[in-house]
């Protein structure tokens, strides 16, 4: 590529373009714009997300799928659960974790920490029930479907499906959570915060024994979203986390 014709953005807060030859070479021979990443020649994003997989245990070498609005991407979870991925993708993507018979999923409307647990898992079932759809049906048509794809982009949507699944569960089974911000919370198994408040489920029922959200856990989530239900009012987003183009109630507790 010649650097001399390449055109590169580089605006002064954006620590990852502060030279042309640099950006160029760390995205690859991509352009990189602002703070949302390198782009390739096929306008897909160079997109960088980690995580924990867990259940109040670690899912340890487990596979772990990332299906986007164009692109996907998978790797393996260490032995605490943790993953790391850098893949050429547009945004939102559902994560779908796989160890043994224990099958969990979350979602990324943006590079960084997006985790997946029990309580990720109940965010997808509140977000299917919100756009009328069940949970399979949202992760099966989620590639081809632009509505679940704008809804799922859009940040205030998934942080008030993630303050749904906090108020519910703590109203149900009479846990108090610590961190709310289960989505995007870095934590590890065995320490205080997410995972603590995993065990604190798991004790109360709403977790079953293979790390599943218990079948209860799951009515009541599917109620709320049903409750709550989301509209969209306009085209979707380009994927990389906008906050524009659906309308109608967010989160709530039956």
């Amino acid at each position: 590529m010649n650097t001399h014709d390449a055109r590169v953005v580089c605006p002064a807060v954006a620590a990852l373009c502060a030279a042309s030859l640099i950006t160029l070479a760390a995205c690859g021979g991509s352009a990189c714009f602002g703070l949302d990443g390198c782009v390739n020649g096929n306008g897909l994003q160079n997109v960088a997300i980690s995580g924990t997989a867990a259940t109040g245990k670690a899912l340890a070498s487990a596979l772990v799928s990332f299906s986007c609005a164009l692109g996907s991407g998978s790797t393996l979870s260490d032995g605490g659960g943790q993953y790391s991925v850098t893949f050429n993708a547009t945004l939102p993507c559902i994560l779908t974790v796989t160890s043994g018979g224990t099958t969990l999923h979350s979602v990324a409307f943006a590079g960084g920490t997006f985790n997946t647990t029990p309580e990720t898992e109940l965010m997808l079932v509140y977000l299917a029930a919100q756009l009328g759809t069940s949970e399979t049906s949202l992760i099966a048509n989620f590639p081809s479907n632009s509505q679940f794809q704008q809804v799922l982009a859009n940040p205030t949507n998934v942080l008030a499906a993630q303050s749904a699944v906090v108020t519910n569960l703590q109203q149900r089974y009479a846990v108090a959570l610590t961190v709310p911000a289960f989505l995007t919370t870095p934590f590890f198994v065995g320490q205080a915060g997410v995972d603590s408040d995993l065990g604190a489920l798991a004790t109360a029922g709403a977790i079953d024994a293979d790390g599943m959200p218990d079948p209860a856990a799951v009515a009541l989530l599917t109620a709320a979203g049903s409750a709550h239900r989301i509209t969209t009012t306009s085209t979707p987003s380009s994927g990389t986390g906008g906050t524009g183009g659906t309308g109608g109630t967010g989160g709530g507790m039956m």
